[in-house]
């Protein structure tokens, strides 16, 4: 996920504007706009500062990789959106019986 989406959603879920936020960080407006619209990257540090001015954690974890997540994943992008819900009522009939 992009830096600036977090920046985004952190924001929103406080309920502030990007002036507010900007205030809080000690910057521009401008910046957080930039920020949000992905005309510039913000760092990790930026990011995190940005959770904290919302009242947020940003907080970092290492997974291993899921290759069959990957393929399932890919396998329902192909389908149609009907395809899909098909899929899904097929396998919870099958997990009822």
């Amino acid at each position: 996920m992009h830096g600036g989406t977090l920046i985004r959603q952190s924001r929103r879920r406080a309920g502030i504007s990007q002036r507010e936020l900007a205030a809080r960080l000690g910057t521009k407006q401008s910046v957080v706009a930039r920020w949000e619209s992905r005309a510039t990257s913000p760092t990790v540090e930026s990011v995190s500062a940005v959770a904290a001015a919302c009242g947020l954690a940003l907080e970092f974890r290492m997974t291993p990789l899921d290759a069959d997540l990957d393929r399932v994943l890919t396998e329902q992008l192909s389908r149609s959106p009907a395809e899909r819900v098909a899929s899904v009522v097929n396998l919870v009939r099958l997990r009822r019986a």
